[in-house]
């Protein structure tokens, strides 16, 4: 059971790991041992609340297939354990991420001191700019 919050848990027989020969270099060992894990979680198969779903199927991530399957692939230890911890700390800090509510931005104006100053750097500047010409006769 993963749980997610207080309220929301996981199922394990919801979420597929496989162990699958990590990528890159490591020597005699990578090419014997299976130590990533390729993390597989069905998104409209899930028991996720439907608030759950409709988040993270609208999310733009390219771990997220057109499907609707979340794919983790975990390869950054040395031991198949610690990265099936890796990759389900992830799903679930994906899922977290996916159910926050980004607060409404308020809309400020600039100070009008701020505004006179501006328009007074860019007259300044335009009269540098305009004594760089050639001289008039």
């Amino acid at each position: 059971m993963l749980t997610i919050s207080n309220a929301v848990s996981i199922p394990d027989d919801e979420i597929e790991i496989t162990a699958i020969r990590a990528q890159g270099a490591g020597g005699q060992n990578v090419n014997k041992v299976a130590s990533a894990i390729h993390l597989r979680f069905d998104i409209p198969a899930s028991s996720l609340p439907d608030f759950y779903k409709e988040r993270l199927l609208a999310l733009s991530d390219n771990r997220l297939s057109k499907e609707g399957v979340i794919i983790i692939k975990a390869q950054s230890f040395r031991t198949q354990e610690k990265n099936r911890e890796d990759a389900l700390a992830r799903l679930v800090e994906l899922i977290k991420q996916a159910t926050k509510t980004q607060k409404a931005r308020r809309p400020t104006k600039a100070t009008r001191a701020s505004q006179k100053r501006r328009m007074d750097k860019k007259t300044h500047r335009g009269k540098i700019k305009s004594l760089r010409g050639k001289p008039v006769d």
